[in-house]
């Protein structure tokens, strides 16, 4: 069992790699949900996750032997750089199999700290599988990246430093994809102080662990799909399993249309870039019903590659009215436009495309098609913006919005 001595001693063995990830107030938050929330930025840690936590502290506990025999791990991401650094810290090689899904960013850090990367298969557990065949096969010692209770313990430093950084904290909110982070801070808290709430938050494109508890064994799922990457699991850990059944309090599952509203609510309010499974502690806070309490919300990662930062983007603007298309249905004569770029600007609305189709009609004369794409404050100014083409007499409907 874990002791919280076990969890005092990882705490100041990974600081000898670890930044001090200081709690972030969150005012827009707290007025949001009525509690005090904090931000645990485990997206400004080395390597941009907390996976540094539990891969060093791991590989401080292996024989000297073990270390030179080469390490091997499977990740999505943010374990292989945790892995990848503190192999290069311990001077032995490493190698990592990766999914062949995993964000180009993931796997170019991962070989620039040194690591040799594999990819193989479509998700962590196929490269998991893939990880464990190369180990029996070169005789690697395997680092696993959540199934093992050191490794847990080395994630749940986190929660340590969480409480003494804020005593009184009431709820702690956990992402999950295997379960190990879970496992450590949920198990840490617990001993610290059975008062604290622990709350596990999954993908609902990927929730094992939700599927697990509720069968009372650790469950494997068909399938996973999910924004998610870090947390697109398909089975928790077997050995992690029994100290989450103990100690976590409860889980909550996130769309990933929830994510997309997070992570602008990220970059616009805290200047704070966070992957999509770090946000599933951000998005989870609406769903908590709690009031008046202190909250902390772990953010995990920050690994988020540009061109995926760049669609998240697009679609939380479309998902939040800030951008969206209209189609006007206008005569073809001259004037037409410049009454509709005038309708639009007296609304302070801004036109960032424009499209115009002459053949919508065999009758041009009887109506042409103006597609215009506006950016706007919101759903009321949108909503605004389009009644005023409306009362102007002219046709307008509300149409996809491709960017």
């Amino acid at each position: 069992m874990l002791a919280i001595e076990d969890f005092e001693e990882a705490s100041e063995r990974v600081k000898d790699v670890t930044l001090e990830t200081k709690l972030i107030y969150s005012p827009s938050f707290s007025d949001a949900t009525g509690n005090k929330v904090y931000l645990k930025p485990e997206n400004l840690q080395r390597t941009g996750a907390y996976k540094v936590r539990g891969a060093y502290y791991k590989i401080s506990t292996l024989s000297p032997e073990d270390r030179a025999k080469g390490l091997i791990t499977a990740s999505a991401g943010n374990h292989a750089q945790g892995v990848a650094y503190a192999a290069k810290r311990y001077g032995v090689p490493a190698v990592i199999v990766m999914p062949k899904t995993t964000p180009y960013i993931k796997v170019e850090r991962t070989k620039a700290l040194g690591a040799q990367v594999v990819l193989a298969g479509d998700v962590y557990d196929e490269a998991h599988d893939e990880a464990e065949r190369l180990a029996e096969e070169h005789g690697y010692t395997f680092i696993q990246p959540f199934d093992d209770p050191v490794v847990a313990t080395g994630q749940g430093t986190i929660a340590v430093e969480i409480v003494k950084e804020l005593p009184l904290v009431d709820y702690i909110l956990v992402p999950i994809g295997g379960g190990g982070l879970a496992c450590g801070v949920s198990t840490f808290a617990k001993e610290f102080n059975p008062r604290i709430k622990v709350i596990g938050v999954e993908p609902s494109g990927a929730a094992c662990m939700k599927a697990s508890l509720e069968a009372g064994h650790v469950v494997k799922l068909p399938h996973v799909s999910t924004i998610a990457d870090g947390t697109a699991v398909q089975q928790p850990g077997e050995t992690v399993f029994p100290y989450i059944q103990k100690n976590l309090d409860g889980i909550i599952t996130i769309d990933d249309d929830e994510l997309v509203g997070a992570f602008l609510d990220m970059v616009e309010n805290h200047k704070l870039i966070v992957e999509n499974s770090g946000l599933l502690s951000v998005a989870a806070l609406k769903h908590l019903d709690v009031k008046g309490k202190h909250v902390v919300s772990i953010l995990s990662g920050g690994n988020m590659d540009v061109i995926t930062m760049s669609s998240v983007v697009q679609h939380g603007l479309i998902q939040r009215d800030r951008v969206f298309t209209v189609s006007v249905l206008l005569p073809d004569r001259p004037g037409e436009l410049v009454e509709v770029a005038s309708i639009i600007a007296q609304e302070n609305g801004n036109v960032i495309r424009l499209e115009h189709n002459q053949f919508v009609n065999t009758n041009r004369n009887e109506a042409v098609e103006l597609r215009v794409t506006i950016e706007a404050f919101g759903t009321d100014h949108k909503n605004r913006i389009v009644g005023a083409l409306r009362q102007a007499g002219l046709e307008t409907q509300v149409v996809a919005t491709h960017m």
